[in-house]
């Protein structure tokens, strides 16, 4: 189990970029806990998106790769704004590209 749990996290992670491509659109968007600051539905604390007024959970990175997210400025307790690449697919954002924008 503990093998399987690994890799699948290395696989997630390998699928962001570590710069934007710069044949797609560079989005800033507000990023926060999805059912924590964006009302969404779902088990736990999630990382989602809010992309022209609608929130999405995000899938390619996790809300614990951005530090804590129980912290003051954590994604449970503030509402933050990220650089993104991706699309949404089945009402998800599919990420390939996201830094968090210095406050």
């Amino acid at each position: 189990l503990a093998f399987f749990l690994t890799a699948a996290n290395a696989q997630t992670k390998d699928t962001l970029s570590k710069k934007p491509d710069p044949t797609k659109e560079l989005m800033t968007v507000q990023t926060a806990c999805g059912q924590c600051k964006f009302g969404l539905k779902g088990e736990g604390c999630t990382l989602a998106v809010r992309i022209k007024g609608k929130a999405y959970f995000v899938e390619g990175t996790d809300i614990d790769d951005h530090g804590d997210a129980h912290a003051k400025d954590g994604f449970c307790n503030s509402i933050r704004k990220a650089q993104v690449q991706g699309e949404i697919v089945n009402d998800q954002f599919k990420v390939t590209y996201f830094k968090l924008v210095k406050r």
